[in-house]
């Protein structure tokens, strides 16, 4: 009996379109037993844990020698470090053990109960890539009870010529390295988000995935056809005729269009009627740097230090971010490097400030950023150090988030000259002319505008919480996910005006939020008055097409009607109707 089709939906990370034959994967969530554990045998059974994690240790080095050489290795590698940074924490790793004692267990039952625990902590982050760092925790426990119950830690291959779509629960990158060379087409998962450590790889693959669909491990079938479309976030199983062959044929236009898009690496971001445009990346860590010289970056927009503070038991020291920063600025070789102080809160950290005893009710508009930074004053000039030592190496910018107003423009100027005093005691070089510039993400710094104009040298729009603090939208809250919309006729005023406001004043602003990476929001962007971009560096050269095939004295005109709308819908239609040219 041939099934009928059908279709599942979940989160594009990776575009593209897919053809092939399901695989399963077993389950990532393993049942585990519960049993009693004599007091005189909890010792043996935190052996049995430490023997299980050294297993794990092995497994990963072997992934790391077999994979040097591989082309994806930058990703793995980070997959591999943060997998390891697990394994290696004394206090995850000593929270089982006394689990195991405090409560009579083994040591299976004490690792999942445990694995909840970091796992609800994960997920009241609110920035997406901290917060989804859940998985990682995840698939290491999966990989730990795969030995403590004497299960395989690799995933069964398949020998068939057929491209592959993979379907699971969940899967990590070591899973998906498995199938690399075993004609692997797409992948569909029921867990994961955009910046998971997978979703990361698979746009190192180059191949289409979905993450998110909830469902999919249970409806698809084994050897069922189907389509992965990764653009449009949905998967349709069993096609017809019809459909499969128009499939085919965007397939084959899309594979076209990528390969033409390499040549424009050196293209001059240059709009139809000679607008010069900056086109920048965004980098979550040092590693990164590959990928952004890769796609051509013309410096580094956004780059996030909060990777330095976090999975760590003690803040980091001086040296530990000056190394970090100074190893980005001179591998962008002059370029300019724009640097985010820390952008988290105080619960998001373990070990060496007073804010960590603190539980705040609502973490998104509680003592984090910038002002977990002014509360935890030797933290922020520690930092301010770092990047001003980094700034004789090589253009650092320093770039505060979340900014409210001029009330706090005062303190970031005066612990920027604090930290320049010291620094000029001690005979330390450092760049006297270091630009310094805010974060508009919030409503009220975006509505009471001059004195960031007036005190600053330049701001960066970070659409993805302006949005979110504008609507009242929590965009990971599933229920009201929906509402979350950067097009929204009042998101698109402020945008104007913000815009408006500083290319009036002359000051330099950049936009780094997720409407920088859609190529169907370049054209928009340009009209409203965007002439720098700055995004993760896989996207750079579809926007460059977009804007090479600008005209923006014409896009002027179109949007200003954009801008005009008063429903949601009308402007999405004005915004398509542009799009078409």
């Amino acid at each position: 009996m041939i099934s009928s089709c059908f279709s599942l939906h979940g989160i594009g990370v990776s575009q593209g379109i897919a053809i092939g034959r399901v695989q399963l994967v077993s389950h990532a969530t393993i049942e585990v037993s519960h049993y009693a554990v004599a007091p005189d045998q909890t010792a043996a059974e935190q052996r049995r844990l430490e023997r299980a994690i050294q297993e794990v240790r092995r497994e990963l080095k072997a992934l790391r020698a077999e994979m040097a050489s591989d082309d994806l290795f930058g990703e793995i590698e980070a997959f591999i470090d943060v997998h390891e940074a697990l394994l290696n924490d004394e206090i995850l790793v000593g929270n089982v053990k006394a689990y195991i004692v405090e409560h009579g267990c083994n040591a299976e039952w004490a690792l999942v109960q445990q694995m909840d625990a970091w796992v609800a902590q994960f997920e009241q982050f609110e920035d997406p890539y901290l917060r989804e760092r859940k998985f990682d925790v995840m698939q290491i426990v999966e990989r730990i009870l795969k030995q403590l119950m004497g299960r395989p830690g690799t995933l069964p291959i398949a020998d068939s010529e057929t491209h592959i779509i993979l379907v699971a629960h969940d899967l990590s990158p070591a899973d998906l390295l498995q199938f690399k060379h075993r004609h692997l087409a797409a992948f569909v998962t029921d867990l994961g988000g955009a910046t998971s450590h997978t979703s990361i790889a698979a746009r190192g693959l180059g191949i289409p995935a979905l993450v998110g669909t909830r469902h999919a491990r249970q409806l698809l079938r084994d050897g069922e056809l189907v389509i992965v479309d990764g653009a449009h976030g949905v998967v349709l199983a069993n096609p017809d005729h019809a459909i499969l062959s128009e499939y085919r044929k965007l397939q084959q236009a899309q594979e076209a269009h990528r390969e033409s898009l390499k040549a424009l690496k050196w293209r001059r971001p240059l709009t139809r009627d000679g607008v010069e445009v900056s086109l920048l990346a965004n980098i979550e860590v040092p590693d990164d740097l590959d990928k952004a010289r890769e796609f051509g970056a013309q410096g580094i927009g956004l780059f996030r230090s909060e990777f330095l503070y976090l999975n760590h038991d003690a803040l980091p020291d001086e040296e530990t971010q000056f190394e970090a920063y100074r190893h980005v600025v001179e591998g962008m070789e002059g370029r300019p490097v724009t640097l985010r102080t820390l952008d988290l809160g105080a619960d998001k950290m373990r070990g060496g400030i007073d804010s960590l005893a603190r539980v705040a009710p609502n973490p998104a508009m509680g003592l984090r950023a910038i002002r977990l930074c002014f509360a935890e004053q030797p933290l922020f000039i520690t930092q301010l150090r770092a990047i001003l030592r980094a700034s004789a190496y090589g253009k650092i910018k320093l770039l505060a988030p979340m900014l409210s107003g001029s009330d706090e423009i005062r303190p970031l100027l005066a612990a920027v000259e604090e930290a320049k005093r010291r620094l000029n005691e001690e005979g330390v070089a450092f760049d006297r002319k270091l630009e310094i510039g805010a974060m508009i993400e919030v409503p009220s710094a975006a509505l009471a505008l001059g004195p960031f104009l007036k005190q600053l040298d330049f701001l960066s729009i970070g659409t993805n919480d302006l949005t979110q603090y504008l609507l009242a939208v929590d965009r990971t809250d599933e229920a009201v996910s929906h509402l979350y919309n950067p097009t929204h006729p009042a998101m698109l005023r402020l945008l104007a005006h913000i815009l408006k406001r500083a290319g009036q004043a002359k000051v330099p602003i950049s936009l780094c939020g997720e409407m920088a990476d859609d190529p169907e929001m370049t054209w928009l962007l340009l009209g409203l008055g965007l002439r720098q971009f700055s995004m993760p560096a896989a996207g750079l050269l579809a926007v460059k097409e977009r804007v090479l095939n600008a005209d923006v004295s014409a896009l002027q005109k179109a949007v200003t009607r954009i801008v005009r709308a008063e429903e949601s819908d009308k402007a999405k239609a004005l915004i398509e109707k542009l799009n078409r040219g």
